[in-house]
């Protein structure tokens, strides 16, 4: 009988004052106060966003708009084995070097841009030795 008597008289007791009474607070020991990290679940979207994902916005005929043929192009082209093509602005080295690749079955060993004054961009391709530039030129059409 007696272990039941003090369950009940606990139970009195713990009715009476609350069982919450003696909760430490928790110590803080900066004064920011830093949010606590909670669960971030990844997007699992209803739907897609984008019906298609969108075709290559800087392909080989974007990239390389024409050959340029001045007379310091045309000795570029005798004596060094270098194409000059004026390109896309926005075009970078790498799409420069495939869309010569892809366009003209060359391989170029490296390439050299620069921004004229009038906001062109203008692209060097030095190619390989087992190409040659004349012939390329002449297959192009414009020697």
């Amino acid at each position: 009988m007696a272990p039941t008597n003090v369950k009940a008289k606990a139970a009195k007791k713990a009715a009476l004052q609350g069982v919450h009474s003696h909760s430490a607070r928790k110590q803080r020991y900066s004064v920011t106060f830093h949010r606590p990290k909670t669960l971030r679940l990844p997007r699992s979207p209803k739907y897609p966003r984008k019906s298609i994902p969108h075709a290559p916005r800087m392909d080989q005929f974007r990239t390389i708009v024409s050959p340029l043929n001045t007379e310091s192009a045309m000795k570029k082209i005798e004596e060094h084995n270098t194409l000059v093509f004026i390109v896309d602005i926005k075009s970078n080295k790498r799409q420069i070097k495939d869309a010569v690749k892809k366009l003209y079955d060359v391989q170029a060993a490296k390439i050299n841009t620069l921004i004229r004054p009038d906001g062109k961009k203008k692209a060097y391709v030095r190619l390989t030795p087992d190409h040659d530039a004349l012939d390329v030129a002449n297959k192009i059409g414009f020697i």
